[in-house]
């Protein structure tokens, strides 16, 4: 299978292109970015072509996939063309720079029957497979996320300033990191469907127009969901102040730290298990199912309608509490 790489200067980028390098049966024919300096270094020495247009790399490597990142405000553009020259894709989220692109290359994937596959690899960790295992059926009743990440500086240390502004970016935490924990509560209360009960965002630490902490909660049916997120951890990147808690009727699943799941049944009986419970360990096997299930005719574990549902929810929180203006004077 050959593969290619749109907007390769994004800082996940290596989550994919390096266990694609170590993939038997696949080869990476190609990368792009704006930046081809950028893009060689991500290759590290190993071997494709570099171009710095997506297009002319499709047209000259002919790739039976593709993965797509990029700019938030670029990546509706991509995956119109994709979609357009049936492509078989994966983008990054949040695949467009508001609600309105993703609704549309949703729209238009579904009616073309495209192949357009996002990583929401929460779907593939060990956290909902134990949720599941022990749980059954059961849909939860309560249920927080914290996902604090490091400084806004780290965006910059890795050549993505973009993030930092709402015309590139469309957005801060909440739509950077939250976007999993909509998505991953979306399963979690199927056939309930959620909705946004309340939100507030703030540029208090770092001064931005895009917000460096966000807080939203969500209802659907019994369930109750709090999402926070922010910039602003002074810890070494992939490291996280984070806490994960989700009670079920059967149990009280607690996710303290990125490598410890503790669960707690009716009993007062307690387990722990020692899982990945962060998204980074995870891209890898996206990639792999992602590309099995290409090969054998199947669906995606997760496409752009899904984005688009997670995307409406981010929505909502946005207007109810708008994004902040950037502030004067140097951030703290």
């Amino acid at each position: 299978m050959r593969i290619a790489f749109i907007g390769v200067s994004h800082w996940h980028t290596p989550f994919f292109l390096e266990p694609a390098f170590d993939l038997p049966g696949v080869q990476v024919v190609g990368v792009s970015d704006p930046d081809a300096d950028a893009a060689r270094r991500m290759l590290g020495g190993r071997s494709a072509l570099v171009f710095t247009d997506y297009r002319d790399m499709c047209d000259a490597t002919h790739p039976d996939f593709v993965f797509a990142l990029g700019r938030h405000c670029d990546m509706a553009a991509t995956a119109r063309f994709l979609i357009a020259r049936d492509i078989p894709f994966a983008m990054e989220k949040p695949c467009g720079l508001d609600i309105a692109e993703v609704r549309e290359v949703a729209q238009l994937a579904a009616e073309s029957n495209a192949f357009a596959a996002v990583p929401f690899v929460f779907r593939q960790g060990r956290m909902l497979e134990t949720i599941r295992e022990l749980s059954g059926d059961a849909r939860p009743l309560y249920l927080t996320f914290k996902f604090v990440a490091g400084g806004v500086d780290r965006y910059r240390d890795a050549g993505c300033a973009w993030m930092l502004d709402r015309a590139t970016s469309g957005g801060g935490c909440t739509l950077n990191l939250g976007v999993h924990f909509f998505d991953l509560f979306r399963v979690l209360a199927a056939p309930d469907v959620p909705e946004v009960v309340a939100a507030t965002m703030s540029n208090n630490m770092a001064g931005l127009d895009t917000e460096d902490h966000g807080l939203v909660v969500l209802r659907a049916g019994r369930a109750t969901c709090v999402i926070e997120t922010g910039y602003f951890f002074p810890a070494p990147v992939d490291t996280f102040d984070m806490r994960f808690s989700i009670r079920t009727p059967t149990h009280h699943f607690i996710a303290p730290d990125r490598d410890t799941l503790q669960i707690i049944d009716n009993a007062r009986q307690m387990q722990v298990r020692r899982m990945p419970t962060t998204n980074v360990p995870y891209y890898a096997d996206f990639l792999r199912d992602t590309l099995k299930r290409l090969a054998a005719g199947a669906r995606p574990i997760a496409d752009l309608s899904d984005m688009a549902a997670a995307m409406e929810l981010i929505d909502t929180a946005y207007k109810m509490s708008p994004l902040p203006a950037q502030a004067s004077g140097d951030p703290q």
